[in-house]
């Protein structure tokens, strides 16, 4: 669990994770090179690894935690983190950038794929969205 820039880890043990590494995390390519290059990240930095993902829903079920701590396992076995799950609110970037000020991470790590500027313009950008108002670095990545 992480409160106020501290996760409490099952020994009971505070540590910081003002250096941590997010992660906005979604079932699609993009989304697991994300988990990938964010865990390449945590790695380098020595900083622990937070995965984020928000759904679409006014609350979170036990199922949709449960769905995201799998899919982070079969994309990071072996690896440890912290998987964050929490509803949108009908706003997937604002929802995003709040826990990523919430976890008090150092940078964020998110997947983004290829759209037309029309695309852009008619539907939004999430992935813009969160380099806009994100108050950290962020990493943009593409499925390879």
């Amino acid at each position: 669990m992480i409160l106020g820039g501290y996760e409490q880890r099952a020994t009971g043990e505070n540590v910081s994770v003002a250096s941590a590494v997010a992660v906005a995390m979604s079932n699609t390519p993009e989304g697991q090179e994300a988990l990938r290059r964010g865990a390449a990240e945590a790695e380098l930095r020595q900083a622990p690894l937070i995965v984020l993902s928000v759904v679409d829903r006014d609350s979170v079920s036990a199922d949709d935690r449960s769905s995201a701590q799998a899919e982070v396992e079969r994309t990071l076995p072996g690896i440890a983190t912290t998987v964050r799950v929490e509803p949108d609110g009908g706003d997937p970037a604002g929802a995003l950038v709040d826990l990523v000020a919430d976890v008090g991470a150092a940078m964020v790590v998110i997947g983004s794929k290829r759209r037309s500027a029309v695309g852009k313009f008619l539907m939004g950008s999430t992935v813009q969205r969160v380099l806009l108002d994100c108050p950290v670095p962020v990493l943009v990545v593409k499925a390879p």
